[in-house]
């Protein structure tokens, strides 16, 4: 069942700034591990959860994804993962976006972007997702060891 947001609303949603509180300095997962971050929005308004996801099986298999209402995705970047099927029949390749359309959630893949420069290196990627969802606050997270 889709959720009851507007178009106008995720739109907005996504726009906000948003920031993390968390006092203590998170490692970028592992392969084979996930991290979900709580994140607000600048004042704070709405709350928005920041999703990691990394697999051990294909190794460039990342999933970037940031949640608002804790349920609703507003955007989520796939790479190296399956195609995908629009709800229109057309088939997207990856790595894709996913962004929030109302009626139909985050059922709509779309290329990605060109401000994702490289999407073959992880970091840099997140680093844009991070800019894409206007997350300001970036100390919060250690990009430079990775497993």
């Amino acid at each position: 069942m889709p959720h009851n947001l507007t178009q106008k609303e995720a739109d907005q949603l996504l726009q906000m700034e948003k920031v993390c509180l968390e006092k203590k300095v998170l490692k970028f997962p592992a392969l084979g591990n996930s991290l979900h971050i709580p994140l607000y929005s600048k004042p704070k308004k709405e709350d928005f959860i920041l999703d990691i996801s990394r697999s051990n099986i294909v190794l460039e298999k990342n999933t970037l994804q940031m949640r608002a209402r804790k349920k609703v995705v507003l955007v989520r970047l796939d790479t190296n993962g399956q195609h995908h099927r629009n709800p229109d029949n057309t088939e997207i390749t990856c790595p894709h976006l996913h962004l929030y359309r109302e009626g139909y959630d985050d059922k709509w893949a779309y290329p990605l972007p060109s401000t994702f420069t490289n999407p073959n290196d992880i970091i840099q990627t997140f680093k844009e997702f991070l800019i894409y969802c206007n997350v300001t606050s970036t100390q919060f997270i250690r990009t430079d060891i990775l497993i």
